[in-house]
């Protein structure tokens, strides 16, 4: 019967597992295999050629790449520490006013992520929305926070907010209720009870929110460029302008190649230790 239901599990799960070789292994096969490849060229056709990560290091586009891990680990935790009190409400203290809060912030993804980052931009530009009608009503002003690094980490927080909310309240869901008033009637104080109680039993959620958060920023691209323009370059800055502007595709393969091989080895131990069993409700 065990051998059964494993085959049916199998055959169910056939399908998807062909798509992601079509849609996901089969276009990291051909990024790997162009980033060996000499410079300039468009097709694999050639002898393997380590050329691009020469470049990498000798035209410093490394810098970019610990701009872009540093943005995504600095939002991270911003979100962590954001998300937190309001998906603990929505675990333990809201009630039925959570499904309210739910469905205003999936709402929000409804819109095109373009699109609200534009009207960020809209809002926040020298004489945009806010800057405008606040010279205009009290003749103060302020100069546009637009272009630079700080923006860019607010607009991935705005973005990816959903991504750290939702796994977080779920991950909280899963804390009994019955070891945190068992800790507060031994004595132990409300920070006590958070560090060793609802934080560790809550790890599962607090790994899932990070990682997907985390491996989004990496990999941003509209923040950076409507928000952040020119001024502060991220990797795929250099992405996109390898496979475009300069038409070299072995370059842009061995870009993506190092962001891909670095997220996946530290997104790895989170992923070793999430209870997806846990998180999904299933029994072991």
């Amino acid at each position: 019967m065990e051998r059964l239901e494993h085959r049916l599990g199998f055959l169910t799960g056939l399908p998807i597992i062909v798509l992601l070789l079509i849609s996901f292994i089969m276009p990291l096969f051909v990024v790997a295999g162009f980033a060996i490849m000499p410079q300039r060229v468009f097709e694999l056709a050639h002898l393997p050629d380590f050329s691009s990560f020469a470049v990498i290091w000798e035209q410093g586009y490394y810098k970019s790449l610990l701009r872009s891990l540093g943005l995504a680990f600095l939002t991270t935790a911003i979100l962590f520490v954001v998300c937190w009190p309001l998906a603990y409400g929505m675990a333990k203290v809201f009630g039925r006013f959570t499904l309210v809060i739910t469905l205003a912030v999936v709402l929000i993804l409804f819109v095109s992520e373009n699109i609200r980052l534009f009207g960020w931009t809209l809002s926040l530009m020298k004489g945009g929305l806010i800057e405008g009608h606040l010279r205009a009503w009290t003749g103060l002003s302020f100069e546009s926070p637009l272009y630079d690094w700080p923006v860019i980490v607010f607009g991935m927080a705005y973005v990816y907010f959903p991504f750290m909310l939702f796994p977080l309240a779920q991950g909280i869901s899963l804390v009994p209720d019955d070891a945190r008033l068992a800790a507060s009637d031994l004595g132990a104080s409300p920070a006590r009870i958070l560090f060793e109680i609802e934080m560790p039993l809550a790890a599962p959620g607090i790994m899932v929110g990070s990682l997907l958060t985390f491996v989004l920023s990496a990999g941003a691209v509209a923040e950076a460029k409507l928000l952040g323009g020119r001024s502060v370059v991220v990797l795929t800055d250099d992405v996109e302008s390898a496979f475009t502007f300069g038409q070299n595709w072995p370059l842009g393969s061995a870009l993506s190649l190092m962001l891909i091989v670095i997220v996946a080895v530290l997104a790895m131990v989170p992923i070793s230790r999430i209870n997806l069993d846990a998180i999904m409700g299933r029994k072991r």
